[in-house]
């Protein structure tokens, strides 16, 4: 099985500006109920980054950092480890564990075509079982 057969899609991912602040992030996070962001790449040759619950509780409340004053470029993790659409499910889950994170980026061509999560592999794996 490949990632691009159970990724989600870049079309249902909430995706924000490295310039944001972290509050509209935040709010995005809340209003679209998710526990991470896409951070857009800056320019054709950047990277894309991500932000997680994790970025934010390290920079601001561990750092004492301001909401209102740091930029989700300063919070994200970027670059965000990707993997292609193309590659076999069982490496990018290998990826994860040796990794310790729980979403990887799908990128190719540098451009952003969905995002993969732990829970992704886990819900394929779970139907599998009933299957056999």
């Amino acid at each position: 099985m490949l990632v691009k057969d159970i990724m989600t899609a870049k079309e249902e991912l909430v995706i924000v500006s490295p310039m944001e602040t972290v509050r509209d992030a935040l709010k995005s996070l809340k209003e679209h109920g998710v526990r991470s962001v896409i951070v857009e790449k800056n320019g054709v040759s950047g990277a894309y980054g991500l932000l997680t619950f994790k970025n934010i509780l390290e920079t601001i409340v561990a750092e004492e950092g301001d909401i209102d004053l740091l930029n989700v470029y300063d919070v994200a993790t970027m670059p965000a480890l990707s993997v292609s659409a193309f590659m076999d499910v069982k490496y990018a889950a290998k990826m994860m564990v040796h990794s310790s994170i729980k979403r990887l980026l799908v990128i190719d061509n540098n451009e952003l075509a969905g995002i993969l999560t732990m829970t992704d592999i886990i819900t394929v794996l779970m139907e599998n079982v009933d299957s056999k």
